[in-house]
């Protein structure tokens, strides 16, 4: 049987499912902006307890990647993000969970051959380009500020 690109594109759309855009989109909307205001909270919290703000906000990024890391120890996570989508990956807690679950996946392989070389195959990529843009942009700034 000779299949054209038109007749495999007719067939998977036949049997692909339906997209549920108009329930997903609001969902993610929802728990991505619950997470964030969770992390509102915690701020208003830690600095109404006498943290200065930019403390109290340091202090809510480790406070959300530990929770995070915790429901991803505890499957909770997964379970989250198989109903809310890209609500659960874009905030700080999707980056946690991410490299989280792959530290657990690679558990047995051991500790340096496993868990480290996974952590580093998802860190390595926003490790490599986060400091690459630093570097770029501080050059820009220098330049700007202080040559021309």
């Amino acid at each position: 049987m000779n299949i054209t690109p038109e007749l495999y594109d007719r067939m998977s759309r036949r049997v692909s499912p339906k997209s549920r855009s108009a329930v997903n989109v609001p969902v993610a909307f929802a728990v991505g902006g619950g997470i964030c205001a969770l992390g509102q909270v915690i701020t208003s919290l830690l600095a109404g307890s006498g943290l200065e703000r930019e403390e109290a906000s340091m202090w809510t990024s480790v406070i959300l990647i530990g929770i995070s890391v915790l429901l991803t120890g505890f499957g909770l996570y997964h379970k989250l993000a198989k109903h809310a989508g890209a609500g659960t990956l874009v905030p700080i807690t999707g980056f946690s969970n991410a490299i989280s679950s792959a530290a657990i996946e690679a558990k047995s392989e051991g500790f340096v051959l496993g868990v480290g070389t996974k952590i580093f195959t998802i860190a390595g990529p926003v490790i490599l380009y986060g400091s690459t843009a630093s570097v770029i942009f501080g050059l820009a700034y220098y330049l700007v500020n202080y040559i021309l």
